[in-house]
């Protein structure tokens, strides 16, 4: 049981963790070149909440169904996994495809001269951002659920 807790709590730091960082990495003070930077550096950064947070939720249920948790209805528990939710929805379904598309023109080589973001581009980079913000404070919240669970 004590190394399900282990899993549990690494994969869920290292799932979530990329998510508590990611609006410092996407600033919105950054020349092109430090954006292009960033925006590598957070694609490689993907695989991490894919990995980890799935089994972070795995993990979760198993200690549940293992452990003496009470109700699965407890606002600790049911709330962790509705966080744990909004948190995949803003990061794969609202942030993912306007990255993908702030990428595709930063990424462009038809645009590597230019010397700042076009305004559509740059309502998008503050939109991710945004974003990210919106889903560190689900992950905080969601930390203190588990952190101060009964």
């Amino acid at each position: 049981m004590k190394w399900l807790v282990l899993v549990h709590v690494l994969s869920s730091i290292i799932g979530v963790g990329p998510t508590f960082f990611a609006h410092v990495l996407l600033r919105r003070s950054q020349t092109l070149p430090e954006l292009r930077s960033s925006l590598a550096m957070n694609k490689k950064l993907e695989l991490f909440p894919k990995v980890g947070g799935s089994l972070a939720v795995l993990s979760g249920l198993a200690l549940f169904f293992a452990g003496e948790y009470g109700k699965f209805t407890q606002m600790w528990l049911l709330g962790s996994l509705i966080l744990y939710v909004i948190i995949q929805i803003i990061v794969i379904a609202i942030i993912t495809p306007r990255a993908n598309r702030l990428s595709a023109w930063v990424f462009d080589p038809h645009n590597a001269a230019a010397a700042a973001l076009p305004a559509e581009q740059s309502s998008l980079h503050a939109q991710v951002n945004r974003l990210f913000y919106a889903a560190t404070a689900c992950g905080v919240l969601l930390f203190s659920f588990m952190i101060m669970k009964p």
